[in-house]
């Protein structure tokens, strides 16, 4: 026995003594255990029996996997903004790392968006998606949760309802009035549409659980919990900057247009769940914004109207 093999086993010993198992039974299951295989712990066969088609159009394939890819990447950005939410004590290096890997995985899912307007046949695409109805890429709850946890409420509240919502209003409330409640509720009479009906059925309680935990752990609440001379960071400024502008304008006006072409020789066509995707979708209509005071007046008020490809970036 080598002097690491030696020094390895007492490790191990020490670590199972804290835990209360004995350091024996665990090697005598590694005696036993198959090996790893690539296969198996990536779980390759699970994900590429993920599929379902409801058609018989070869295209149907390219909208679901992209979709299966999108709904994983979301997945990771969650799981890093987590870190940054449960970090006790938040240091500049550690939230700009965090934030920069958020901001690569939103530019692979806005630079993939040529998958879509690219890789689809608009006939193969006009047939199947009859099928979907009344489902929709709306109802991506991760992509809501990811909302949440990047910024305060009150931005994601629709722009018509801004000033009626403050801290002291209630979860629930707030829910109903955020902004893309506008993509499938009739404010004046309150009807839901079956879009908006269906995903609160399944998700809604989930989603005030998670405003609740993101209310002062959401990325901008964070952000502004750093010292003042941590804030003014240009790099950082400008890495939240990126973040905010893909999501909220490259992002959305990529799926805008992949959307436009698909429904374009049909312009009285709806989305699939039934909402008026033209408005909805929009960002000028909205102005979704994470960290607002980030961005000048002027450019808040050009918010989706220009820039699409780069934002203006900051410097000294």
């Amino acid at each position: 026995m080598t002097h690491s093999t030696e020094e390895l086993l007492n490790l191990l010993k020490d670590k199972y003594l804290q835990s209360g198992d004995d350091l024996n039974t665990h090697l005598e299951g590694l005696l036993h255990a198959k090996p790893v295989t690539y296969w198996d712990y990536i779980q390759v066969n699970s994900i590429l029996s993920a599929q379902t088609p409801r058609t018989n159009e070869p295209d149907e394939m390219v909208f679901i996997v992209y979709h299966q890819i999108n709904e994983l990447i979301f997945k990771m950005i969650l799981w890093e903004i987590d870190q940054v939410a449960v970090k006790e004590k938040l240091e500049i290096d550690f939230f700009a790392e965090k934030l920069s890997r958020i901001s690569r995985y939103f530019d692979l899912l806005s630079n993939s968006f040529e998958i879509m307007t690219k890789g689809m046949d608009v006939q193969q695409y006009m047939k199947f998606r009859t099928t979907l109805t009344p489902a929709s890429g709306f109802q991506s709850a991760q992509y809501r949760l990811i909302e949440f946890a990047s910024t305060e409420l009150i931005n994601l509240i629709d722009n018509r309802f801004r000033k009626t919502i403050d801290h002291n209003t209630p979860f629930e409330h707030a829910y109903d009035h955020l902004y893309w409640q506008a993509a499938g509720k009739d404010h004046t009479t309150g009807k839901k549409s079956t879009l908006i009906r269906l995903f609160e059925e399944k998700y809604m309680d989930d989603f005030i659980t998670f405003m609740k935990y993101y209310h002062k752990t959401n990325l901008w609440s964070r952000y502004k919990e750093l010292p003042e001379a941590a804030q003014q960071n240009l790099k950082l400024k400008n890495t939240m900057r990126h973040y905010d502008h893909t999501v909220n304008i490259k992002w959305v006006m990529y799926h805008y247009q992949t959307a436009a072409k698909y429904l374009k020789s049909s312009p009285e066509v709806k989305a699939t769940g039934g909402s008026d995707w033209q408005k909805y979708m929009h960002p000028k209509y909205q102005k979704r914004i994470f960290f607002p005071e980030l961005w000048t007046t002027e450019e808040q008020e050009s918010w989706g109207v220009d820039n699409l490809n780069n934002h203006p970036v900051l410097a000294n």
